[in-house]
């Protein structure tokens, strides 16, 4: 079937690149498959990054259908596109039919997005990833492809306004070898390999960016460890328990 709106959307989000003149630096997009079901898993730090996941698997002519809470489903706007975009809704009280939809859709060859995280980092570090995209992996007989980013939280994140100005600001997008998932092994110890794995890209992501803080006001954005002021891993928990 003709894929109608997905493309159109693409050429928005790259007029909208070029809007803000963003800086990209993506390696590693030649390990997205040119064909065949994939579960891409990133790292989540801003509202954006659905975009930039799907940008890097443009060099391979691919379209990513990704994981969201079902609310965003429900917007008047949002809703309707993606839903075209054929996006997989994601309710948390009845998950099990949003993995039934993404394992058929990887069995029918499609790549699916997933944030294991489940919800934007405040600390900008990795959370905790949950089991789902390695058990998706599992069971389709497919790889995980791992990906991190970095920079996209300046743009616009949870807890800050959005900076959406022409302010040539870099993104970093690392994308790692596919990864098997073996169905013999326990999802647990699949999902801790596939999370040192973004783990190690978005270490990589960091020490290559070429930004640094403007001044003590532009460090919200850096991790605690890294010297910014972004609430420590703890501290960010703590904000989600509130929350």
């Amino acid at each position: 079937m003709a894929e109608l709106v997905y493309p159109p959307v693409i050429g928005v989000a790259r007029t909208m690149f070029k809007a803000l003149d963003l800086r990209f630096d993506i390696q590693g997009a030649e390990h997205v498959p040119a064909r065949g079901g994939a579960v891409l898993v990133s790292n989540h730090i801003g509202y954006l990054d659905f975009v930039f996941c799907g940008l890097a698997a443009r060099p391979a002519k691919r379209l990513v259908r990704f994981m969201a809470k079902e609310s965003v489903f429900r917007h008047k706007v949002s809703g309707p596109l993606m839903r075209a975009m054929k996006h997989i809704p994601v309710d948390r009280a009845a998950g099990m039919d949003a993995y039934k939809h993404a394992l058929s859709a990887l069995r029918s060859g499609e790549i699916i997005g997933v944030f294991p995280e489940a919800t934007i980092s405040p600390s900008f570090t990795l959370k905790n990833f949950k089991s789902g995209a390695a058990r998706l992996a599992q069971e389709a007989g497919v790889p995980l492809l791992p990906m991190a980013l970095w920079g996209t939280q300046r743009l616009w994140t949870k807890g800050h306004k959005r900076d959406l100005g022409r302010n040539h600001v870099p993104i970093a997008i690392r994308v790692g070898e596919p990864m098997t998932a073996d169905p013999a092994e326990h999802a647990d110890t699949v999902t801790d390999r596939v999370r040192s794995r973004v783990q190690d890209l978005l270490e990589a992501a960091q020490r290559a960016y070429p930004v640094r803080p403007k001044d003590a006001n532009d460090t919200w954005w850096i991790p605690a460890h890294l010297g910014g002021t972004a609430p420590s891993p703890h501290e960010a928990a703590a904000m989600d328990r509130r929350r």
